[in-house]
C-alpha cells in the first residue's frame, strides 16, 4: 500500500498540473473580449464548413443551377442574403464557400509550414554553406512582394484553385523559415542542448526531441493568423480571375462577378465580402489570444 500511494499522488499531481494549465489557458483566452470574439468567429466558420452541405437551404444552387425566375432578388424571408444573376441563393453559396476557403487556408499553411519549419530549424542548427544556401534562397523569395509573386506563379501555371494554392505555398514558406531559424538560433546554445550533445544524442534526435517542441509556440500563433491571410489571398486571386472558376462557390470569385451589379444589387457583393472579413478577423483575433497563452512574456497582472 505504501508503494502505491506515491504513484497515485504523482498521477494526481500530473493530472492536477494539466488541469491547472488548461484552466489558465481558458482564463487567458477568455479574459479578452477580442479573443472571445475571435474564437466565436472561428468556431462559426468551422461549423459552417463542417455542416454546410447538410444545412444549406437550396442544395441545387451549390453547383450553379439556373433559375432565372428568381434572379437578383433582394434579401427576404425566402432568401436571407438575396439571389445572384442566375437565381442562386447567395446564403447557400456563402455557406458552402466556407468549407472551400477553410480547407484552402489550412492546406496552404500546413504545406508552407511543412516546407519552411524543417528548413528553418536545419539552418538555425547548422553553419557554413548549408545555412547560407537555405537563407539566401529564402531571401530570394522574400525579395518579391508576396501577392505579386503569387500572381506571377498562377499566371505561369494557369488559373485554378489548385494552382493558386501552389503559388501561395511558394509565397508563404520563407516566412516560416525565418521564424524557425531565429527560434533555433536562440535554442541551440541552451544548456539542455549542450547536455544532450554530451550525452551522445544525434543531431536528428536533438532537432526532433528538443529544438522542434520548443519552437512550436510562435509557429502555432503564426499559423493561426496566416490561415486568415491565406483565405484573403485566395479570395484576391479569385477576384482577379486567377483562382476558382464559376460555378465554384468561392468568395473572391463571387465578388468578382458581383462588382458588375453594383450598386443597385448591393447584396450580391456584400455578403461574400462580409464572410471574408469575418473569417480573417476571427483568425487574427484568435492568434492574438493564442499569443497570450503561449508566450509567457505577454501575460499581464
Amino acid at each position: 500500500m505504501a508503494d502505491v500511494l506515491p504513484v497515485e499522488a504523482a498521477s494526481a499531481g500530473v493530472s492536477g498540473g494539466r488541469g491547472r494549465k488548461w484552466r489558465l489557458a481558458a482564463w487567458l483566452l477568455g479574459r479578452s473580449f477580442s479573443s472571445r470574439l475571435g474564437l466565436a468567429l472561428v468556431v462559426l466558420v468551422v461549423g459552417l464548413a463542417l455542416a454546410g452541405p447538410w444545412i444549406v437551404p437550396y442544395p441545387d444552387d451549390v453547383a450553379g443551377a439556373v433559375n432565372l425566375a428568381r434572379k437578383l432578388q433582394p434579401p427576404s424571408a425566402a432568401h436571407w442574403f438575396g439571389t445572384d444573376e442566375v437565381g442562386n441563393d447567395i446564403l447557400t453559396r456563402v455557406i458552402v464557400g466556407a468549407r472551400l476557403s477553410l480547407l484552402v487556408g489550412i492546406g496552404i499553411m500546413l504545406a508552407a509550414a511543412g516546407i519552411g519549419v524543417p528548413l528553418g530549424i536545419l539552418a538555425g542548427m547548422s553553419s557554413g554553406r548549408l545555412r547560407e544556401t537555405i537563407m539566401r534562397l529564402t531571401d530570394m523569395f522574400l525579395s518579391v512582394p508576396g501577392l505579386v509573386l503569387a500572381i506571377a506563379i498562377v499566371a505561369a501555371l494557369g488559373p485554378g484553385i489548385g494552382n493558386a494554392m501552389v503559388a501561395l505555398v511558394l509565397v508563404w514558406w520563407p516566412g516560416y523559415v525565418r521564424l524557425a531559424e531565429a527560434k533555433a538560433l536562440s535554442i541551440r546554445e541552451e544548456p539542455y542542448i549542450e547536455a544532450a550533445r554530451v550525452a551522445g544524442a544525434s543531431r536528428l534526435r536533438i532537432l526532433w526531441r528538443h529544438v522542434l517542441p520548443n519552437s512550436l509556440s510562435p509557429l502555432i500563433v503564426k499559423m493561426s493568423m496566416d490561415i486568415g491571410q491565406a483565405i484573403l489571398a485566395v479570395a484576391s486571386l479569385g477576384f482577379i480571375g486567377l483562382g476558382a472558376k464559376p460555378p465554384t462557390p468561392e468568395w473572391g470569385a463571387m465578388i468578382a462577378i458581383a462588382r458588375g451589379y453594383l450598386p443597385e444589387w448591393w447584396w450580391y457583393a456584400l455578403f461574400p465580402g462580409l464572410a471574408i472579413y469575418l473569417s480573417v478577423l476571427g483568425f487574427n483575433l484568435l492568434g492574438d489570444g493564442l499569443r497570450d497563452i503561449l508566450d509567457p512574456r505577454s501575460h499581464r497582472g
